[in-house]
């Protein structure tokens, strides 16, 4: 059975394994060291919300959530930036639970929504969200400035 919840401090040593992969599948290089400092300071500091998938006592899946403000419509915002299932356990609808609990998360907290962007060359994730509910914008342009 797939258990979906909050992570704390105490899963770090799975969950950077995970962050690990999710950051090597989007071509970055692996580091373990960065990803443990890079996690703990999230949790640590309140500055986003982590939801893992556990099977038997073994985290396969997480979802991470960065809060912003929409000024226009005057409440929080959930960024749902990273989404991760472990290559052993794709196709069991985990990515699905995620998505379910991210949802269920941006309601508890009042909030008027989630936004995600993803490749247009991400056919699973292309796939994954509308069927979650999501909807896909056409009528605004993405920008991005890079340092």
């Amino acid at each position: 059975m797939t258990v979906i919840r909050k992570a704390s401090l105490n899963d770090i040593g799975q969950l950077v394994k995970l962050f690990d992969a999710y950051r090597v599948f989007y071509k970055k290089d692996t580091d373990v060291t960065g990803a443990k400092k890079f996690l703990s300071e999230r949790i640590k500091n309140n500055e986003s919300e982590i939801f893992v998938a556990e099977i038997d006592n073994s985290l396969v899946g997480f979802v991470q959530l960065y809060p912003l403000f929409s000024s226009t419509r005057m409440k929080r915002l959930w960024l749902l930036n990273d989404l991760f299932v472990a290559d052993s356990h794709r196709g069991r609808g985990i990515s699905v639970l995620l998505m379910e609990k991210a949802k269920e998360f941006a309601i508890q907290t009042n909030s008027c929504g989630l936004i995600l962007e993803t490749a247009k060359t991400n056919d699973i994730g292309n796939s994954l969200y509308p069927r979650t509910g999501f909807a896909l914008d056409n009528d605004h342009n993405y920008y991005s400035w890079d340092v």
